[in-house]
């Protein structure tokens, strides 16, 4: 009788010599583990891992740090005493004002640090594990908050972001990374994409302390800000100390009886049967990943199969600044540029703030459970697209006094369609369709896409916007916009759904090469003998 492939790749587990299941059991457990994958359900799933969902939240809340910073220098720009430092006088505007390349310098600094922490994340985690490199991050993330508190002066303040950036890279792609590989299957969505609500929390928090300084006329008004980041390694530091590290990274290093030991201390009161079940899945899909030449490198993501992995999360990622975030997401800029006052500007920060907070909670509660997320990211960009484009018609009427706030308010939608779809998405996706083997790497190759279009769309920006410079003003929409459509013909024809996929289904689908339109309703069993092309 020809053998199961589960039996057939379980004879090639490193199963340890004190085991006592007998190898065709290991893999009837790992398709039970699989099994109850499938059945558990998202309010069952809350009542079993409510420790794994805590270390979720305590590593995610490392991404507020980035969140906060990246609204700092945007909204500063528009800053009167942040002005006045760092910039010069403008006689056409009558105002202070940071050139356009030193706004471009210094919005990009920090993702150009961002950039080589993230490459260096790949290599760390895989030697050291998520926990001992995100306390490592902490502690130099301290270290660098002191330069950009201190700045006397635009340079200093560019090389204290690209120091920033550093640590911040490392957060931003463990923290979706670690998510992955610590809850089960029906929750992993919600904590990859809490990341991104990590973002907002720390946006909200900073577009508060904005409306409480804006009126403040001494160098405290900027400096606060900058001594608030402080405060986020003090408490998260001896917190994270205690973080089980992930029993996907055990196992990659061997280390099967530890994995068991994280699997234990994720759970609530579970059965010997079920962390041995869980363990040999990882183990399982693990094993069939190297059968399928799946390395752990970065030169691995660009091979074979994964390629399309790689291309899929780079640009799921990528998407949310070809969506244009950078113009009509917290955009004080703009909203100073169309004529709107100070405090109007501030007001409407801390309004886009919730309403991407709000964006989120609705994703959560009345998309996530119900769509696929290739539906939501495909009309969510769909929508964007259509937004901006409205933005940039809106323009042509200059002697309507109502232009300016109709198209701010209108960037308040985009801002809520943006955290429906592809800013929850686009934290999740690359967490979710890489091989657990190039998990880590597949995010920082995502990361580092949004980071180099990032740079590309931070030095662009400025120049549409400036009156010095090419003042495109509304008419900038027209721009995104372009950018947003392409990225929805792209996710029409290649984003695939991974909803209600275990990783070694998703392995096998993206081995057989299966159309991005056919995931969804593709019939697969990852234990047969013929799953493998």
């Amino acid at each position: 009788m020809e053998k199961s492939l589960a039996v057939a790749h379980a004879e090639d587990l490193p199963i340890e010599p004190n085991e006592k299941l007998a190898i065709n059991e290991v893999a009837v457990q790992a398709k039970q583990g699989a099994e109850a994958e499938h059945n558990l359900s998202p309010l069952k799933a809350l009542r079993l891992y409510p420790k794994a969902i805590f270390w979720c939240l305590i590593v995610s809340a490392c991404v507020i740090m980035e969140g906060y910073d990246t609204n700092l220098l945007s909204n500063f720009y528009a800053y009167p005493e942040f002005a006045k430092k760092y910039g010069h006088f403008n006689e056409a505007t009558n105002n202070y004002q940071l050139s356009a390349p030193w706004q471009a310098g210094l919005g990009n600094a920090s993702n150009v640090g961002s950039f080589f922490g993230t490459l260096l994340n790949g290599y760390l985690v895989l030697r050291f594990g998520h926990v001992r490199v995100i306390l490592g991050s902490l502690a130099a993330m301290s270290a660098f908050v002191f330069i950009v508190f201190f700045a006397p002066n635009t340079k200093v303040l560019l090389v204290g972001e690209l120091l920033c950036g550093l640590p911040w890279g490392i957060f931003a792609t463990t923290a979706p990374a670690y998510a992955s590989e610590v809850l089960p299957m029906t929750l992993r969505v919600y904590l990859t994409s809490w990341t991104n609500m990590c973002f907002i929390i720390g946006q909200l928090i900073s577009a508060g302390i904005f409306a409480g300084l804006v009126n403040n006329t001494t160098e405290w008004s900027y400096r606060i800000p900058f001594a608030v980041q402080w405060v986020w390694p003090v408490i998260l530091f001896p917190i994270i100390w205690f973080a089980p590290d992930t029993p996907w990274h055990l196992v990659r290093q061997g280390r099967h009886e530890e994995a068991k030991e994280s699997l234990r201390k994720l759970r609530s009161n579970p059965s010997e049967e079920e962390l041995q079940e869980s363990l040999n899945l990882i183990i399982y899909t693990n094993n069939l990943e190297e059968q399928l030449s799946v390395g752990t490198s970065y030169w691995d993501c660009f091979k074979g199969f994964e390629l399309r992995r790689t291309e899929i999360a780079c640009m799921v990622f990528a998407g949310q600044v070809l969506s244009g975030i950078n113009f009509a997401y917290n955009s004080t800029y703009f909203f100073q540029q169309v004529g709107l006052t100070t405090t109007q500007t501030y007001h409407l920060g801390v309004g886009g703030n919730g309403m991407a907070l709000f964006g989120t909670i609705v994703s959560w509660v009345l998309i996530m459970p119900y769509f696929g997320r290739r539906t939501t990211y495909v009309i969510g960009m769909g929508t964007m697209s259509a937004i901006l484009i409205i933005i940039g018609g809106l323009n042509a009427r200059t002697n309507d006094n109502h232009v300016g706030m109709a198209q701010a308010v209108l960037t308040l939608v985009w801002t809520f369609v943006f955290q429906l779809s592809a800013g929850q998405l686009g934290w999740a996706l690359p967490a979710e369709l890489g091989s657990t083997r190039l998990r880590q790497k597949t995010v920082c190759l995502a990361r580092n896409a949004y980071a180099v279009t990032g740079i590309v769309a931070g030095v662009l920006q400025p120049y549409f916007m400036n009156p010095t410079q090419w003042n495109l003003k509304g008419y900038t929409g027209f721009v995104w916009g372009g950018t947003a459509f392409i990225t929805f013909v792209w996710a029409y024809f290649r984003l695939p759904e991974s909803k209600d996929r275990t990783y070694e289904e998703l392995d096998i689908l993206f081995a057989r090469n299966v159309p991005a339109r056919k995931f969804a309703s593709y019939k697969i069993d990852a234990f047969q003998n013929d799953a493998l092309p």
